[in-house]
């Protein structure tokens, strides 16, 4: 165990070093983290995945990632890999990878002696009446006309299933308990159904797979598992998780080395503002073709954060300040954005680029003539350094940096008033160009040569010093590389996104496509870089980009700006 000083205190934290003070456990703390790979993972995954390993980590033991493969027809190597990735890229290691496959024959064996002890059946019954006679939270169930089946007539339909005898759906193996629990998932669970699929890694070699409900207790108390964290979704399942090792541990006694019977306990999941995380409802978005698929930027998997510019300490700090609670509750995004901001403020690149361009022509700038700018790469790192960026006689800057004739509270560039270009001029403007519907597509301008660096001027001979408050970012029109920018904001309109129809809150603006003016080492990027376009927000290379096309992904914005869009 660690000292306690070092661990963040919370009702598992207490459970866990009650357990071991008691002397429940010996030895180091094990967990695990079990994801079905019939998917990919997402925040919700990552809260768990922070708590299993985060866990065992501060109390110096393990983490043990177990695939739940007990399911072939959803599954897929290309899942498996993913989940590792993901959990590389969070930095996570598990002490052990393993698969619920790996227990497929002691599973069977085990089943096949709860049989024996009159403690499971196969049953006939379609799934409609097995769900019609399964009662309800106030009516008991119904036992099944096969529930009296012999011991050896199981015994021989058991291993008919499991020979490949009977079509899928046409029978089950089944726990018999009590059809009148309160608890309705003590009411005769299912513990095998007959299934004809290819596994990923047992091949042909099972007809019948083992339901989660069973397959997961066992495989905990194989690996010697302390301590079985799960959602609150699970809580119901608990008692029916401790019958199947009691009953086993009854029939056939402790596997060899685990003297203990694994811990499971609850926590909440967290539910975050303009998110949702059921895996059916993902894929709806995806069929309807309101996202592009899984790794989609506004997607909550962590395929597509990571696409869109998220970090992985952003998402671990946002679990761990969010701590663990018994009660579910929504969780604002925006303080998952803030952490975002904090580090990449640190750590992102600066650069300039326009993604709404105005030109600006320089009169008294000599044409031809290039200048190289010394520009900071981050004020935040001095070790960042410096680079060299191109200015010339005509420029980009951002078209709502401009304004006609504005009064004096706007601090960018109008007639008449001079502002800083970061790293390059003071400039003037003095004429605004207008094509024949009276739309601004160009502005003249002057500049002070004696501003160069973007540094004041000195004073004049009265002493008289010139001020500019508005600083602009710009891209020299002659340099200038076109990318394509995609601006992302919430894909749904509601905190809630399953307040009323969920299709009905989609944000028809949760992407916006724009063709940028982009500083030409911004080419030098990859795929997760992370950068910031100055006074624009933090964006990074998009998986798709190439040399002969850039794409760039907004992370986030400087500010929180999306907040004050719905006030108005």
């Amino acid at each position: 165990m660690t000292d306690e000083s070092t661990v963040k205190k919370n009702f598992l934290t207490e459970e866990i070093e009650a357990d071991f003070a008691s002397g429940r456990y010996t030895g180091k703390i094990l967990t695990r983290f079990p994801p079905e790979p019939n998917g990919y993972l997402h925040i919700g995954h990552a809260k768990a995945i922070c708590i299993d390993f985060g866990l065992a980590q501060q109390y110096g033991g393990g983490t043990n990632l177990r695939m739940d493969d007990t399911n072939p027809s959803k599954e897929e190597q290309e899942y498996i890999d993913a989940i590792q990735d993901d959990i590389h890229w969070l930095g996570f290691k598990w002490a052990n990878l393993l698969y619920a496959s790996d227990y497929f024959q002691q599973l069977y064996d085990w089943a096949v002696a709860l049989i024996k002890a009159d403690l499971a059946y196969v049953d006939d019954q379609t799934p409609d009446q097995m769900r019609a006679n399964r009662g309800t939270l106030t009516e008991p169930g119904t036992n099944s006309p096969f529930r009296d089946r012999t011991v050896e007539e199981n015994l021989d339909l058991f291993e008919r299933m499991k020979n490949g005898e009977f079509p899928d759906g046409t029978r089950v193996l089944r726990a018999k308990i009590d059809m009148a629990n309160p608890n309705l998932v003590m009411r005769d669970p299912t513990m095998y159904r007959i299934m004809h699929a290819h596994h990923p890694r047992t091949g042909d070699k099972w007809c019948i797979y083992p339901m989660y409900d069973y397959a997961h207790g066992q495989s905990d108390w194989l690996e010697g598992i302390t301590h079985s964290l799960c959602s609150l979704e699970f809580k119901n399942n608990r008692e029916l998780y401790e019958w199947f090792i009691d009953r086993i541990a009854e029939v056939c006694g402790h596997p060899e080395g685990v003297p203990h019977k694994t811990r499971q306990i609850e926590f909440a999941r967290g539910n975050i503002s303009y998110m949702i995380t059921s895996k059916r409802k993902l894929l709806k978005l995806i069929t309807d073709g309101v996202v592009a698929g899984w790794d989609d930027p506004r997607m909550p998997t962590i395929r597509g954060m990571r696409r869109r510019g998220f970090t992985p300490g952003s998402i671990k700090r946002f679990w761990e300040e969010a701590g663990v609670a018994k009660r579910e509750n929504l969780l604002e995004f925006a303080k998952l954005e803030s952490f975002l901001r904090d580090e990449l403020n640190k750590v992102a690149q600066r650069r300039m680029a326009v993604i709404d361009p105005i030109k600006v022509i320089i009169t008294n700038y000599p044409e031809g003539q290039v200048e190289m700018m010394t520009v900071v790469n981050n004020p935040e790192d001095e070790s960042a350094g410096t680079r060299q960026v191109p200015f010339s006689r005509e420029l980009y800057i951002e078209r709502d940096d401009y304004m006609p004739n504005a009064n004096r509270k706007f601090f960018r560039l109008t007639e008449g008033r001079e502002v800083r270009l970061r790293s390059g001029y003071w400039i003037k403007c003095v004429e605004a160009i207008k094509d024949a519907d009276d739309n601004v597509i160009e502005l003249h301008c002057t500049y002070d040569p004696l501003t160069k660096g973007g540094s004041n001027p000195p004073a004049d001979e009265e002493g008289k010093v010139r001020k500019v408050k508005g600083t602009l970012h710009w891209v020299s029109a002659e340099h200038a590389i076109d990318a394509e920018v995609r601006l992302y904001e919430h894909l749904f309109t509601k905190p809630k996104a399953e307040d009323g129809e969920l299709m009905d809150n989609i944000n028809p603006d949760s992407l916006k496509t724009v063709t940028g003016k982009i500083e030409p080492s911004l080419a030098d990027f990859n795929a997760g870089d992370p950068i910031q376009f100055e006074r624009l927000g933090y964006f990074t290379p998009d998986t798709t980009s190439t040399p002969e096309k850039l794409v760039f992904n907004r992370t986030v914005t400087l500010k929180d700006s999306w907040a004050k869009q719905q006030s108005k």
